[in-house]
């Protein structure tokens, strides 16, 4: 067992080359982008069947929630960026399932990792928004029908606002990962200490992994909500930069 329940977030060499290390996080990055080529291949391999299987279910469920997503949000000028989106989604949400299995690493629990794909979207997102209206985009930090004098005051506030997105849109993935890793570390140590703790601690001891379980079906959920917010903001912020509001 590990000693500290943050131990299970350190990034360790794996494999050591001449000019580069192995780590576990980038094997559970190239792991993320395996699957999902994986998935991508068997439909070019086997294709779509009436009757779908259920690996074509999977498929065609997470297909339909984040097209269905960008249409509502975004609506057909948004449809171009679909791949991207959906790759996002699919990235993420492979990387938070990854780490669940005992072992494993989970890489957005990473702050440089979600600041990463949050810097990203939101670097992606001004450049959409330059090539379509150039500097009218400056309209977004002055809001429709406000006057000379609140605009003193407003205009910070957006410039504010709108600099911080990529920061709340990476710390909410990481922070949210992490705290559910931690504290389903620290109950399994609290149930391993128990173990050894005597007869009655050791019979007691199936109340704490009762409860473990129960927090892995809630961090199993966690992971898909947390994919799925993260894919939805990404779709606010390039209607607001289609749009411009």
């Amino acid at each position: 067992m590990l000693n500290s329940p943050l131990e299970q977030f350190q990034i360790l060499p794996i494999i050591s080359l001449p000019l580069v290390d192995i780590t576990n996080a980038f094997a559970i990055c190239g792991l993320s982008i395996g699957c999902f080529f994986f998935l991508h291949t068997c439909l070019n391999i086997y294709g779509l069947s009436f009757i779908p299987k259920a690996w074509q279910s999977f498929v065609e469920s997470l297909y339909e929630a984040v097209s269905g997503l960008v249409l509502d949000t975004v609506g057909k000028e948004g449809q171009k960026y679909f791949p991207f989106l959906f790759s996002l989604f699919c990235f993420v949400l492979l990387s938070n399932l990854l780490g669940l299995v005992p072992y494993s690493f989970t890489t957005t629990s990473h702050l440089i990792q979600t600041m990463t794909l949050a810097l990203m979207v939101f670097i992606g997102v001004n450049i959409i928004c330059l090539s379509i209206h150039g500097f009218h985009m400056v309209s977004l930090f002055y809001p429709p029908g406000t006057s000379l004098g609140l605009a003193f005051l407003l205009v910070p506030i957006e410039i504010v606002s709108y600099l911080f997105r990529p920061i709340s849109l990476a710390v909410r993935l990481f922070a949210n990962m992490m705290a559910g890793h931690t504290l389903l570390k620290v109950i399994g140590g609290f149930a391993w200490a128990m173990m050894g703790g005597g007869t009655f601690l050791f019979l007691a001891h199936f109340l704490p992994l009762i409860i473990l379980v129960l927090l892995m079906g809630l961090e199993m959920g966690v992971a898909i909500i947390q994919a799925y917010v993260f894919t939805i903001l990404s779709t606010i912020y390039l209607n607001d930069a289609i749009k411009l509001h």
